[in-house]
């Protein structure tokens, strides 16, 4: 335990002295922490020892995504749903269903012995895309503004979208393994996780901020601890809504989008940052640390599962079922062709697939060796693909005329 600690946080040091670095390179953050799993776990040198199946690693993974969940939610740039509302909106109303839909149409030929949920499921996980690995493309003010926030946007909320689409097919696919399980049992089941969720997010955000509001105005707040309450207040979304039967995830992704709203009423920008920077650095420090996870423990246990279908299928996953939705939900847009295909390549999976992941996998459902090897490959293959190709791309592409960004002076407006 005390080694793989020592290893882990030795680790975050030496990255956080080269992390400006590596940002500048091709190569992004995930690469480096997941080669790094590799290299230490039990493929490599075999002196970093962690066990996917342990509570510790789950509890890491889910409050890690609990996090980013909020967080991305409470920063979201709504108002640009509202200003460029054509790419952003096509793409997580009618690109991200339509993904669903082709992920489980071939995976329904390529492995029909999953059952029907099985079949969704693994559709559904790999349907998000992870903002980090895309943050080359998002950051880059040669790509044309409405492409850039359409792609952060997206990259942004689908994961919050995905949640509960994850949650009741998981929620209906455990029942459906039960002896008893009748639809109306499941169905009920699923219907407390996604409530509970709600209400706890939306009350402990809106009691959290009134307090916040009322305790600021009495000057009882200290600089010192201004970011701390959005680290809390997140945590005790999900933890609050797990304990009560309900979705943790679906607490925090509403809580963050209630938060979001509220900060559009706070005057003093400085502190409205402020608030949220503790919550942004440990959601970060959290995330590269589940990417360790994956390298060492995801990757290692299921390479002896890996299929040329699974890789067939994670191939697809990255080009076919994710390109094709988006070429299509962006017709009419005024695009090029070469826009098109460049938005649907950039979208990585990520964090959010892999969190999902472990879930399934603690579930054991009758299909989940293949449903892992197909998710551990796919964001495996995303990993290195994006993240070589990113800057090659940028250099090579020739975008049309760049829309002007919406001026960001008012958050929301």
């Amino acid at each position: 335990m005390y080694q793989n600690a020592t290893l882990l946080a030795l680790f975050l040091l030496i990255y956080s002295a080269i992390a400006g670095r590596v940002e500048r390179s091709w190569i992004s953050g995930p690469i480096v922490f997941t080669g790094v799993g590799l290299l230490l776990g039990p493929v490599g040198l075999n002196i970093l020892h962690l066990n996917v199946t342990a509570e510790g690693l789950r509890v890491l993974a889910e409050l890690t995504l609990a996090m980013v969940l909020f967080t991305d939610a409470a920063n979201a740039d709504l108002g640009t749903v509202r200003y460029h509302v054509n790419l952003p909106g096509r793409l997580l109303l009618v690109g991200l269903p339509m993904t669903i839909a082709l992920g489980y149409l071939l995976a329904a030929l390529m492995f029909p012995w999953l059952s029907v949920l099985e079949m969704a499921l693994l559709a559904a996980i790999l349907a998000p895309t992870d903002a980090a690995l895309g943050k080359p493309v998002m950051t880059n003010r040669e790509v044309p503004a409405p492409i850039r926030e359409a792609l952060n946007l997206e990259s942004g909320l689908n994961d919050g979208l995905c949640v509960p689409v994850v949650v009741i097919l998981l929620g209906l696919a455990v029942g459906s393994q039960l002896e008893g399980g009748s639809t109306m049992h499941m169905a009920r089941v699923v219907t407390e996780e996604i409530g509970i969720g709600l209400v706890v997010g939306l009350t402990l955000t809106g009691g959290a901020a009134l307090m916040l509001r009322l305790t600021g105005k009495h000057g009882w707040t200290s600089p010192n601890w201004q970011e701390v309450p959005v680290v809390a207040l997140a945590a005790a979304c999900f933890a609050a809504a797990q304990a009560l039967g309900g979705s943790g995830f679906i607490a925090c992704f509403v809580g963050g989008l209630m938060l979001n709203k509220l900060r559009e009423s706070v005057e003093d920008k400085s502190v409205e940052d402020k608030l949220m920077e503790g919550a942004e650095s440990i959601g970060e420090t959290l995330a590269l640390l589940t990417w360790v996870v994956f390298g060492a423990a995801v990757i290692t246990r299921m390479i002896d599962l890996f299929t040329w279908s699974a890789l067939l299928y994670a191939v697809l996953s990255l080009t076919v079922i994710r390109m094709v939705p988006v070429y299509l939900c962006l017709t009419g847009t005024g695009m090029s062709m070469a826009e098109k295909l460049f938005v649907g390549w950039f979208g990585p999976r990520g964090l959010a697939s892999i969190v999902f992941a472990i879930i399934v996998f603690d579930a054991q459902l009758s299909g989940n060796d293949t449903v892992m090897a197909v998710i551990a490959l796919t964001v495996l293959l995303s990993v290195v693909a994006h993240g070589v190709t990113a800057n090659f791309l940028l250099k090579t592409m020739r975008f049309g005329d760049p829309a002007p960004a919406r001026p960001r002076a008012a958050r929301g407006s």
